[in-house]
């Protein structure tokens, strides 16, 4: 699985990496590690999962991550999330 992160700022792109996991563990644990280890690389705390975003994930494997929700103050407009290849 290849998932990639986007940190955008006013439709511009801050800073991005790709995440792999190519293991055998479960698709949602993939993502939960992908996600911590972005955060980690981007110096975030891991945001919270809404509702909206669980239904958008579902529905076209990426959703964005904004200020409703992170804890702290973020300096970006929105976090995204994307599967760009499963396997």
């Amino acid at each position: 699985m290849r998932i990639w992160f986007k940190v955008m700022k006013a439709n511009r792109l801050q800073k991005d990496m790709v995440v792999e996991d190519w293991s055998e563990e479960t698709r949602t644990h993939k993502i939960f590690a992908a996600l911590e280890e972005a955060c980690h690389a981007f110096d975030l705390g891991r945001p919270i999962w809404l509702a909206s975003n669980i239904s958008e994930f579902k529905r076209h494997a990426k959703t964005r991550f904004t200020k409703d929700n992170f804890v702290e103050q973020i300096e970006f407009d929105f976090l995204e999330l994307h599967v760009i290849e499963e396997g």
